[in-house]
C-alpha cells in the first residue's frame, strides 16, 4: 500500500555522533535545496518515523553503541532497502567491501570533498526514488492478479509463455473460443492494450505468483 510519505520530497538522513559534522552535512545538503534531519546514534534513527520517507541515509561508520555498519544489517533484516553512503574516518577495506557487498550506494573517508559526498547522495536518493516507484508498479499488478479467476491465471501464464490460443486451449481441455474470452478478461482487468504490456505486467509480479499453479 502506498503512503502519503511516498510522495513526499526526498529526506537525506544523518546519523553521526559527531554534532559538527551532522551541522556541516546538513548545511552542505540546504545549500543545494536537498532537505535533512540529524541522529546522535543508531538508536535515534530507529526510533523516527521519518527512516519510511523517500531518500537515502549518511552514515558514519564507527559511533558509540551501534555502528553504522550494524545498522545497515538490522536495516536488511527488517527488509528496509534504504540506499546508505557510509562516512568514517578510520576506514579499511574489508570494512569498505562489507559495506559496499551488502548493497551501500558509497564509502567515503573523512574528509570528504563536498561535491564527492553531494554525488554520493544524488545517487542514493535517485536509487530511492525508482524502487519505490517500481515497488507500487508492482503492487499495482499483484492487486490486479488478485482480480483473475483461477482459469484466467493459467491462461496469463500460457499467454506469458508465448504460447498460442490453440495450444492453451488444447492443454487446459477447453476450447479455443473459452481461450479468447479468458484472455479477453485478462487483459481487462490486467488493463494491458497490447500481449507485450500483458507479457511485462506478469514479469513484474513476484516469483512466488509467477510460480504458483492456477487451480
Amino acid at each position: 500500500m502506498t503512503t502519503t510519505a511516498d510522495y513526499e520530497a526526498p529526506l537525506v538522513l544523518i546519523v553521526d555522533d559527531d554534532e559538527e559534522v551532522r551541522t556541516a552535512i546538513s548545511e552542505l545538503m540546504l545549500s543545494v535545496g536537498i532537505e535533512s534531519t540529524c541522529y546522535g546514534s543508531t538508536r535515534e534513527l530507529l526510533e523516527s518515523p521519518l527512516l519510511e520517507r523517500a531518500g537515502c541515509l549518511v552514515l558514519d561508520v564507527r559511533m558509540p553503541g551501534s555502528s553504522g555498519l550494524d545498522l545497515q544489517q538490522q536495516l536488511a533484516a527488517a527488509g528496509i532497502a534504504k540506499p546508505i553512503v557510509f562516512l568514517t574516518g578510520h576506514g579499511d577495506i574489508p570494512m569498505s567491501v562489507q559495506a559496499m557487498k551488502a548493497g551501500a550506494v558509497d564509502f567515503l573517508t573523512k574528509p570528504v570533498r563536498d561535491q564527492t559526498l553531494l554525488d554520493a547522495v544524488v545517487a542514493g536518493v535517485e536509487r530511492d526514488v525508482a524502487e519505490r516507484a517500481n515497488a507500487r508498479i508492482v503492487q499495482q499488478q499483484v492487486e490486479r492478479y488478485a482480480t483473475l479467476t483461477p482459469r484466467e491465471t493459467q491462461v496469463m501464464r500460457e499467454v506469458a509463455r508465448g504460447r498460442l490460443n490453440k495450444q492453451i486451449a488444447y492443454d487446459l481441455g477447453i476450447s479455443e473460443i473459452t481461450v479468447k474470452l479468458h484472455r479477453s478478461n485478462v487483459m481487462k482487468k490486467m488493463q494491458a492494450a497490447t500481449v507485450g504490456e500483458l507479457i511485462r505486467a506478469w514479469e513484474k509480479l513476484p516469483e512466488r505468483l509467477r510460480e504458483t499453479e492456477g487451480a
